[in-house]
């Protein structure tokens, strides 16, 4: 009974130890934003710094709770999620669709791509006035300029991603006589799927980033637009808050692509040191 108590302790003992590492790995994150809020606290605490124009965490929350109790924060947080859903949707598909005829076919590529490659470099603030000038300044407007910002990233990570599919494994589908759509079922698609990921979540953090400057097209909803009132009011409480709101679920909905295609991306077998 000693001896089969010692085995289920030893046995227990990487699961935990697991168990631990599962938990506290994520939680690395967080030392080093919580680090700087404890000491921005503790630095405004101690009268280094007054804290009005750079407000320490206590402050923040508490512009939190206020816009919570209000109603205020979760109607703008809906509004401004809202918008980068369309605005993702529709880049996204966008993307995709673009970059897998660009990147599949060379015709495509050099008629379309050169043009593409100077629309990406117009900044985003330039597509305001056009925007407000064709689609007015109601949704429309606010969402195609997400889907912009979406759309580029999507569309470089799909072509790139499908041209620099091992030559090897194309010319071993062919040898099986494969055609163009169990090609790309069985050989494009796992290949490129990797580096597909990745431009979604580059996508979706550049839409986030959009729509700030969508949120400046007149709206009256929206995190965006509680940014621009905490400035015109002089509310720096407030405008930190919209900037840790934006940070909070743009992570959120980061984490949760990733989440979502771990279990496609399991027969990967790269490089990861613990």
């Amino acid at each position: 009974m000693t001896i089969a108590a010692g085995q289920a302790t030893a046995e227990q003992r990487p699961s935990r130890r697991d168990r631990l590492a599962r938990y506290g790995r994520p939680a690395l994150g967080l030392i080093l934003p919580v680090g700087a809020a404890l000491l921005w606290e503790l630095l405004v605490r101690m009268g280094f710094s007054d804290g009005r124009l750079v407000p320490p965490p206590s402050v923040i929350f508490a512009a939190f709770v206020e816009l919570a109790q209000s109603g205020e924060l979760q109607r703008h947080v809906v509004v401004t999620s809202l918008r980068v859903a369309a605005g993702f949707g529709i880049g996204l598909v966008a993307g995709t669709l673009m970059g897998a005829a660009t990147g599949y076919s060379t015709l495509l590529r050099r008629l379309l791509d050169p043009t593409l490659q100077a629309l990406r470099a117009i900044p985003s603030i330039a597509w305001v006035p056009l925007f407000i000038l064709w689609l007015g300044i109601f949704e429309g407007s606010k969402i195609t300029l997400i889907a912009v910002g979406v759309f580029f990233p999507v569309y470089l990570g799909v072509m790139g991603a499908i041209m620099s599919v091992d030559r090897k494994l194309v010319e071993v589908g062919r040898a099986f006589r494969l055609s163009d759509t169990a090609m790309v079922r069985r050989i494009l698609l796992p290949a490129v799927l990797p580096a597909y990921v990745i431009s979604l979540r580059s996508g979706l953090g550049l839409g986030w980033m959009f729509v700030v400057a969508a949120e400046l097209l007149g709206a009256s909803e929206g995190l965006g637009y509680l940014l621009i009132d905490g400035q015109q009011l002089g509310k720096p409480a407030q405008i930190v808050a919209a900037i840790v709101a934006f940070a909070i679920i743009g992570k959120t909905t980061d984490w949760i692509i990733a989440a979502v295609a771990a279990p496609f991306l399991r027969w990967e077998d790269g490089f990861v040191r613990n």
